[in-house]
């Protein structure tokens, strides 16, 4: 979870991500890591900016071939 994803838009001010929309996704993260779970898989969760947690991890585990993300489309006005 990227913390500048809870935090005001670039415009406006408004929240990114309200009660709701959070209530959703910790939801769908959790039906996710038992799904994983039952199919003798894991789900890494973690709080922080993604180009930090990412490098952390990949020098934790220290055999990543590949890593893959997408980035957030930001609207230019």
């Amino acid at each position: 979870f990227d913390p500048r994803h809870y935090l005001g838009t670039h415009c406006y001010g408004f929240p990114k991500t309200g009660p709701h929309r959070l209530r959703f996704l910790l939801e769908s993260v959790k039906d996710l890591r038992e799904t994983l779970k039952k199919k003798g898989g894991t789900l890494v969760v973690r709080k922080g900016e993604p180009e930090d947690v990412v490098h952390y991890l990949i020098t934790q585990l220290g055999s990543v071939s590949a890593v893959a993300f997408h980035e957030e489309v930001r609207e230019i006005l």
